[in-house]
């Protein structure tokens, strides 16, 4: 399994969850890994589990929202490995507790909800783009949400640095295209990880199940399985694009799953 055999791949938000999914997977198909997250002990980890499988990772913590954090981990990817051949800004969120509609919003959570998302994805690829051009070329991976594409009862902040991620997405792509530099978005529907098992409450995660056209909620390798495939040459002629992996959530009217029940049974 070569698809990235030799390449140099650096992701943010890697210590557990959609991150850690996408190290492996890229490590298994031959690329050298550099991990980062703000939690040292969780993105050791990774580092572990990735050379345990024969893999080569580099196992950093990192300040996302603080240039000079930012700018020592691209070094270090640089150093250890040589080159930088993609990117995944990974890391993003908010607190839905303080996230909350706009009259209610937390003003402050808002602000580190810029800097989580937006800032973090402009630093990381800011940083990054001299070496992919040096080296001629490279593939930029963001992560939105289907959150940046919806009107939501909540965490309006998220749903808005979302959007914005979209949009940095697609200027990234059109000023670096000329570099041989790809900048893609993905934009994750329900998926079971930590941080959504540690903010939803169940009954909230079951009638998530019911809002997807598929009848389960998705897991981090299926995220980290297109994160693969944008970072692959067999991606080489895609640029700018939203790749939404939602399971069906936002193609399925609202009436649907209630409307269910008017169909004849199934023979």
């Amino acid at each position: 399994m070569d698809r990235l055999k030799d390449r140099a791949a650096l992701i943010t938000g890697a210590g557990s969850g959609i991150g850690r999914a996408a190290a492996q997977l890229m490590s298994a198909q031959g690329a050298l890994v550099a991990v980062a997250d703000r939690d040292r002990s969780a993105v050791e980890e990774t580092g572990r589990l990735i050379e345990s499988a024969g893999g080569r990772a580099l196992a950093m913590t990192v300040d996302v929202t603080d240039e000079g954090s930012v700018a020592d981990m691209v070094s270090a990817t640089v150093h250890e490995f040589g080159r930088l051949d993609v990117l995944c800004n990974h890391v993003g969120g908010t607190n839905p507790r303080l996230d909350l509609d706009l009259m209610r919003l937390d003003m402050a959570e808002f602000d580190r909800a810029v800097d989580l998302n937006v800032r973090s994805t402009l630093l990381g690829t800011r940083h990054a783009l001299p070496h992919m051009i040096q080296g001629g070329g490279g593939s930029v991976i963001n992560t939105a949400s289907v959150a940046g594409l919806m009107g939501d009862v909540l965490q309006i902040s998220y749903g808005a640095v979302k959007a914005a991620v979209i949009n940095l997405t697609k200027s990234i792509a059109v000023q670096y295209g000329p570099d041989r530099v790809r900048c893609n978005a993905v934009a994750p529907g329900a998926v079971v990880t930590p941080a959504l098992l540690d903010n939803l409450p169940q009954e909230v995660v079951e009638g998530l199940k019911r809002t997807n056209a598929l009848p389960y909620l998705g897991s981090p390798e299926d995220i980290g399985h297109t994160m693969v495939f944008l970072a692959s040459d067999e991606s080489r002629y895609i640029t700018g694009q939203l790749f939404v992996v939602d399971g069906g959530m936002t193609i399925q009217s609202p009436a649907a799953p209630g409307r269910k029940a008017m169909l004849p049974p199934r023979r």
